[in-house]
């Protein structure tokens, strides 16, 4: 049974089992101009533009595994859009250094943080290319990661005061689930051509934590850190879901690891720093390959 998503006032809302959707149509909720999306689909589309889901009884229509259900409609995105290829990313030097700098600088001050960082991944989502996917964008608000943020910064504050070595442990885990959380949110607020992309990310909490510890473990080992950032990755690819396409990371620690190497040494220089980071990006993008599922 198919799982469909709808838009309403910006935000996606989902996945809804095809009995519940068929009520949500009925009570008037998803109305034919309503944007919606269920896997099969190359993209989101206005319910109206998709035969059968509105004008037959409002049922949706069966989605075929393996592709689209042929709707013959111009509203649809192009083939291509299945196709695999590998992401790029490209931005300028100068564009980079002083946003960069007025991000680290303003999140000095604490409080300006949250809109920093949106305003900051609101820039760099668009340098990066996508094939399929044209006009990539971030539609998040800073006012959603606020109180996770400065709640944070109070039991920071709190555990300081106190000083116990347990709750200094288990506000390291806490920071660990705010990433988690924070990535969650991102990939759910990605977009193209204005439209949401549908994505999500179903890596789970703990599996997240397991992999932040392994690799501040592996970091004693010297170079075991590489293998585990390239083994990582890997499992993040693959927990984001909401795609026709296979994400798959294709670098290896060998690869990682000479790299960190030399944008280490690079780095140290400091003037270098905007280059190596544009130079390690690219070479992570182009590691990440979208592949039509099972050609791989």
């Amino acid at each position: 049974m198919a799982s469909w998503f709808y838009a309403s006032e910006g935000k996606q809302q989902g996945p809804y089992p095809e009995g519940q959707f068929r009520d949500l149509i009925a009570q008037g909720i998803v109305r034919p101009e309503t944007l919606v999306w269920t896997e099969g689909m190359a993209g989101w589309q206005k319910a109206a533009e998709i035969p059968g889901l509105i004008s037959v009884g409002g049922v949706p229509p069966v989605i075929q595994a393996g592709g689209p259900p042929m709707m013959g409609g111009a509203g649809y995105a192009a083939s291509g859009s299945t196709a695999g290829g590998s992401l790029s990313v490209d931005f300028g030097i100068w564009d980079f250094t002083w946003r960069t700098l007025v991000m680290a600088i303003g999140s000095c001050f604490v409080i300006p943080a949250p809109w920093l960082f949106v305003w900051y991944t609101k820039w760099l989502v668009p340098c990066v290319k996508v094939p399929g996917r044209p006009n990539l964008s971030f539609t998040g608000s800073a006012m959603a990661i606020v109180p996770w943020f400065f709640g944070f910064i109070v039991l920071a504050i709190v555990i300081g005061y106190i000083g116990s070595q347990l709750l200094s442990n288990l506000l390291f885990i806490a920071q660990i689930v705010l990433y988690w959380l924070l990535i969650k949110w991102m990939i759910a607020n990605l977009a193209s051509n204005g439209q949401p992309l549908g994505l999500s990310f179903t890596g789970s909490v703990w599996a997240y934590i397991g992999w932040n510890l392994l690799f501040a473990i592996s970091v004693i080992t010297i170079i075991g850190w590489a293998w585990v950032a390239a083994a990582q990755t890997r499992w993040f690819c693959r927990s984001i879901e909401g795609t026709r396409r296979e994400i798959v990371f294709k670098g290896s620690g060998l690869e990682i690891l000479w790299r960190g190497i030399v944008a280490a040494i690079l780095c140290s220089l400091i003037i270098p720093i905007p280059w190596v980071y544009r130079w390690i990006m690219n070479w992570f993008a182009s590691q990440i390959e979208l592949a039509p599922r099972g050609s791989l």
